[in-house]
């Protein structure tokens, strides 16, 4: 659903690669160092999730309002992608004291983690989506590098 919008042609390959449960968080940043060499073959890596995802506070209308909490897990997030603090970022039930509500379970957080791996020493970074939605949803999207062709600016 998330390439649909980038490649509305469908004409591009896809290959989905599953997370592991038992595999600690430096263990997914590695796995994306690791396959961060693909991209010398032009491969696109992407990481679908949401850096706040609680559910079971999700209010379902459009103009929920947004909790402390929520927003400033966002913000810890989105400060530490930009000044490139990847260790934080692995650390995440520490990067803020929202971290337990903000990031209830991980797998929604998880995949930040393999496209912040691939980046290379010293490449570029951009957010070209922020925002929240139903107020616990966290719409923040990390651009390693660039997309050709692609715009990179939109707020929701």
């Amino acid at each position: 659903s998330v390439l649909l919008h980038l490649f509305p042609a469908a004409d591009v390959p896809v290959v989905q690669l599953s997370l592991d449960g038992m595999r600690a968080s430096v263990g997914h940043y590695e796995l994306g160092r690791r396959l961060g060499a693909l991209r010398d073959d032009e491969v696109l890596i992407l990481g679908s999730g949401n850096v706040v995802h609680n559910l079971r506070l999700l209010a379902r209308r459009a103009d929920a309002p947004i909790p402390d909490w929520a927003s400033a897990y966002n913000d810890a997030v989105r400060a530490a992608v930009l000044r490139a603090d990847h260790a934080a970022l692995i650390d995440y039930p520490h990067l803020d004291a929202t971290a337990a509500q903000a990031v209830p379970t991980p797998e929604h957080y998880l995949p930040l983690l393999y496209v912040l791996g691939a980046q290379r020493p010293g490449e570029s970074c951009s957010l070209p989506i922020d925002g929240m939605d139903l107020g616990t949803i966290s719409m923040l999207s990390v651009l390693v590098g660039e997309l050709p062709g692609h715009s990179t600016v939109q707020k929701q």
